[in-house]
């Protein structure tokens, strides 16, 4: 029983799985591996190479093993400025700290913590890059007086603003531009010749000189809608010295224009085919002299020499054509309107939000290193595989987990280093990597050691014979087979000699080779072709087969590590994990909230919180109000088309009817839906409902016409029941009265008077009776 619980031990662990025939092999397996070099305590080559605790178990004094583990040397870490004005402005330090070393281990992974934080008052240099091609007469117009009201709305935020100035048309030639000699002077009316682009004014704090040039300024014209912009931006770039940019200020530029600029391949059209090098030309007329020698530059060049140079790049356009941004580092995007008139509050609100958040960048990672990322922001909560923070106030600090895992040994004496830097900031942190891929015990080797027979090296506690020579002590040579030997090189009884992959010399099983790959183990039982593929590469091209299992890089999980870790492309634009309504799970989002959908789950007509968060875009949009509109976020986190309309049309079964109270008591209403083409539109009132407000007198005599109103009901109300009162009473009254005993006629009390008139007729009528009796 206790043979095969051992037994089984082996077959988990992964140190003896591996076979290591050296001490570097076992290094390599895994970084709970350890060797043991000692001489008595570990007889055979596959119990040298085990777990630590097993070798402590076996014997194995600690002097002896050989088990190095990574670890982080802090060489500089100066403490973070508060301030970026006064005396100490050039050396003001936003990263900490500045220098580490790293000593790695293959498999074993170490970390450091970086903090950042974006100083109060910063020095602000600001290029204004612009379109002078005929379109934009208008907008030059309106620029006329920028500088005073630039500086005077950045002098709010910075004690130290320089200003420079630079314009573009584009390439002058065809097909790009008139090329026609009529064209050439004056291509049309008040224009100036095309240009590529012109360097006007260099970094200076005084303004009245950017007023001047811009004064001086005439449009051009080319022929083609999209413009030369990139080669502009280039230059404005590298030329470094010609436009002035300091080395311990904040960076912008604005590229300011109406239309798309031309991309790389596009020079072929005029026959320009040699790529741009990225470097400066600019001759003593401080123009562009490269503009009809070299293509346009790429997005590539353009992103790394932006990066290179700490510069954040303001797209002011007229037009939502510019996606592309995502792929520059450090590039935001503001909506300019036709005039230009709304650009001094463009920049400013695309300062703030630039630097509302810290983005950390990787230069010249060595291909044997995995890099990870836990992000913790103002919040507190460590957020996995993130290395940006968004939301931040100027001031705040923020800081990142930095994990390094080593893949594999480079060559002996290697020196490696990379450097993480915040994008467009000059600080960074420069970290160098020494790798521990050698065991101290192979100094110590002895050159035809009595404990190899005299013909073999006896290092690190084995024996490295002699060519011809084989066993643990060199006390065999090649071809000797014997059915001692035999049954040493089988795994278990009635198996194939070293598992029919190899054959048997002198105890030992020699692997054969094999075109897939290496062969190896005691009975030849692993190699490192026969782990799970995926999309047919090994371990995804994310790990390394070792006897039949993947081992995983760093970052990567799965039977064939095609899982990743890294959540970074599962944040949503308002930083949450996929938007709060689903999980990330290998780098992709799993929705759960029933009818989410998108990369981040962040479309969801149908959820309880979706009126609530298109509200937010509605009113920082539409009123620039409300809680976006504030943090100067709302160009970021609300990119939905917002359609204005004087009704809106509610029958659409697509779309959901929203509605909020305004802090006017107003009423305000619009409907969310998806388009087929994946795009969000959110249709609006362009003005809340509201009721007008009625007349204080109207008011007055309302209330009190309603007071007599009421009075008069009620008095007729009364005066009805009262005389439905009273006829009953009287209807009562005369049913009594008929139904009395006796009538007046039959009354014995009662005698009826006799008037005059009864007597004379009575008096008549007895006279004349008496007459005639008489005669």
């Amino acid at each position: 029983m206790n043979d095969q619980i051992e037994s089984l031990e082996q077959c988990l662990n992964v140190c003896m799985s591996g076979s290591a025939m050296s001490c570097e092999e076992c290094l390599i397996i895994h970084p709970s591996c350890a060797w043991c070099a000692q001489e008595v305590g570990a007889r055979t080559l596959t119990s040298r190479c085990d777990l630590r605790q097993n070798l402590q178990k076996r014997g194995c004094e600690a002097h002896h093993m050989e088990s190095p583990s990574s670890s982080t040397t802090v060489v500089k870490s100066e403490p973070l400025s508060s301030k970026g004005s006064g005396p100490t402005q050039y050396d003001v330090i936003q990263i900490m700290p500045q220098k580490i070393s790293l000593s790695l281990r293959p498999g074993d992974q170490t970390s450091f913590k970086v903090q950042v934080r974006q100083v109060e008052d910063y020095p602000v240099d600001l290029y204004y890059l612009m379109d002078l091609s005929l379109s934009m007469k208008d907008d030059l117009d309106t620029i006329r007086n920028l500088g005073t009201k630039l500086a005077d709305e950045m002098r709010k935020l910075t004690s130290n603003f320089r200003l420079g100035f630079g314009s573009f048309v584009d390439k002058n030639m065809s097909p790009f531009s008139y090329t026609a000699s009529k064209y050439q002077d004056n291509p049309c009316n008040g224009c100036v010749p095309s240009f590529g682009f012109r360097h006007l004014l260099s970094l200076t704090d005084k303004v009245d000189r950017f007023n001047e040039e811009v004064q001086k300024q005439m449009v051009s014209r080319n022929r083609d809608a999209p413009e030369g912009g990139f080669d502009a931006i280039l230059q404005a770039a590298v030329c470094k010295e010609r436009i002035g940019w300091r080395k311990e200020a904040f960076h912008l530029l604005v590229f300011a224009t109406d239309d798309v600029p031309h991309l790389a391949l596009d020079g072929k059209l005029g026959g320009l085919v040699q790529p741009h090098d990225g470097e400066c030309h600019m001759n003593e007329k401080n123009e562009y002299s490269g503009s009809t020698k070299m293509d346009y530059p790429s997005l590539a060049l353009l992103g790394e020499k932006l990066a290179e140079n700490n510069i954040y790049l303001i797209f002011a356009v007229t037009k939502r054509l510019y996606n592309f941004t995502a792929l520059i580092p450090g590039t935001t995007v503001e909506i300019l309107d036709q005039d230009s008139k709304n650009i001094i509050q463009l920049i400013v609100n695309a300062y703030n939000n630039i630097r509302s958040k810290v983005e950390l960048t990787v230069w010249d990672q060595p291909e044997e290193l995995s890099l990870s990322f836990t992000a913790t922001c103002q919040d507190g909560q460590p957020l996995p595989g993130l290395r940006k923070c968004a939301d931040l106030k100027i001031g705040d600090t923020v800081s990142f987990n930095v994990s390094v895992d080593a893949r594999g040994c480079p060559a002996p004496g290697t020196q490696q280093s990379f450097t993480i830097k915040p994008v467009g900031f000059k600080d960074r942190l420069e970290v160098s990597v020494d790798y521990r891929c050698d065991c101290g015990c192979t100094d110590q080797t002895q050159a035809n050691s009595t404990h190899c027979s005299s013909i073999g090296q006896y290092t690190c506690g084995i024996c490295r014979c002699d060519p011809g020579y084989l066993g643990a002590r060199c006390e065999c040579q090649e071809g000797e087979v014997g059915s001692m030997y035999l049954s040493a090189c089988r795994q278990a009884e009635g198996m194939q000699i070293c598992g029919g992959r190899g054959e048997c010399s002198c105890n030992q099983c020699l692997c054969y080779e094999s075109e897939f790959g290496k062969i190896y183990g005691t009975f030849c039982e692993c190699d490192d072709f026969s782990c799970a593929r995926h999309k047919g590469i090994l371990c995804s091209g994310h790990g390394e087969c070792h006897c039949g299992e993947c081992k995983c890089h760093a970052g990567f999980i799965g039977d064939n590590c095609n899982c990743s870790t890294d959540t970074s492309s599962c944040v949503s634009d308002d930083g949450q994990i996929c938007s709060g309504r689903g999980s990330c799970a290998c780098g992709r989002c799993q929705c759960t909230e029933p009818g989410a959908f998108g990369d981040t789950c962040e479309k969801c007509p149908t959820c309880p919180d979706a009126c609530g968060t298109k509200r937010e875009c509605i009113e920082c949009r539409l009123f620039s109000s409300g809680r976006l509109s504030d943090n100067q976020t709302c160009q970021r986190l609300c990119k939905d088309e917002i359609i204005t309309v004087e009704t809106l049309k509610t029958d659409d079964p697509n779309a959901v009817l929203c509605l909020y109270k305004t802090e006017n008591e107003c009423v305000m209403k619009f409907t969310y839906s998806e388009h087929a083409n994946g795009m969000s539109v959110l249709t609006a009132l362009k003005e809340p409902e509201c009721g007008t407000a009625p007349d204080a007198m109207t008011v007055l005599l309302a209330v009190v016409g309603s007071i007599l109103l009421v009075g008069i009901v009620l008095l007729a109300i009364w005066k009805l029941v009262i005389t439905v009162h009273d006829r009953r009473e009287f209807a009562r009254f005369q049913s009594a009265r008929s139904r009395a005993r006796y009538e007046m006629a039959s009354n014995p009390l009662y005698k009826q008077p006799i008037s005059n008139d009864y007597v004379e007729t009575n008096f008549s009528m007895y006279s004349k009776s008496y007459n005639g009796a008489a005669h």
